[in-house]
């Protein structure tokens, strides 16, 4: 019998406890597989959610100033997802202030902002069941020299990743593109995590951007690219946008400037 991946175990304990001699498999892949390429009105929702999550990108920033807490620029952010109308928040937001921004899943706490801290917001919303997700680095004050070369080439990694994207790339190619990049710069080793996650009606979808991901990339997938650089104890910065594969390349689906700007 196929189980879906995310079925509830009080359901499938019970079914298992009735049914004792059915071998049970997982058979989501036969799913996964054809929700990772989008139709037309999917692309749509897609792009649509991205337009929302850059208006309110823009609107954090301009928000953003000393003396302000992680907490109350994430409380922000989930009331212009609101008045614009989502039906809610693809994940929780990220908000991290100098050293937290080291951590690439912090959550939000009563950390105020001051000068000379790097802000890392990663945010995302949910409108017409579709889900979008960005990242975007900032500075409290101008950065120190080598912080500000640091963003620098993670948002060169990001864009050397997005120049190759299109039908026929493999996943893993798309991920050493960037880790190549960065490890070339002196901070490999401060590239902890995978380059990217599928993305749609749920904030991570089967498929992954990852050095052992041997698929190839499809027209009509969406995806993330986010490369990031993170020093434990001082510093963290990350440059995500979200890509639709077209049948010649890709559309970035967000517009947010990505060099480094002070607030």
């Amino acid at each position: 019998m196929g189980i879906d991946k995310n079925w509830p175990a009080r359901f499938l304990l019970a079914l298992m406890e009735r049914n004792p001699g059915v071998r049970y498999v997982n058979s989501s892949g036969c799913v996964d597989r054809i929700r990772a390429v989008k139709d037309e009105d999917e692309q749509e929702k897609m792009r649509a959610a991205s337009r929302i999550n850059d208006a309110c990108m823009e609107a954090a920033a301009a928000y953003l100033r000393e003396g302000l807490t992680e907490k109350e620029v994430s409380d922000y952010i989930t009331k212009l997802y609101r008045d614009a109308g989502c039906e809610g928040l693809s994940f929780g937001t990220i908000v991290s202030y100098g050293a937290h921004a080291a951590d690439p899943h912090h959550e939000p706490d009563n950390t105020a902002l001051k000068k000379g801290d790097c802000i890392v917001i990663d945010m995302g919303c949910r409108k017409d069941r579709y889900c979008s997700d960005m990242t975007r680095t900032f500075f409290c004050g101008e950065p120190e020299p080598e912080y500000a070369a640091i963003h620098d080439l993670v948002r060169e990694a990001n864009e050397k990743a997005e120049a190759m994207i299109r039908p026929g790339v493999r996943f893993c190619d798309i991920d050493r593109a960037a880790r190549e990049h960065i490890e070339a710069g002196g901070y490999g080793p401060y590239f902890t995590h995978r380059l990217g996650h599928s993305i749609g009606l749920e904030d991570h979808e089967f498929g992954d951007v990852s050095s052992v991901n041997t698929d190839t990339v499809k027209a009509g997938m969406t995806f993330s690219v986010e490369p990031g650089v993170y020093l434990p104890g001082k510093f963290g910065v990350r440059v995500e946008d979200l890509v639709l594969v077209t049948e010649d390349g890709c559309e970035i689906l967000n517009h947010v400037e990505k060099r480094w700007k002070t607030v």
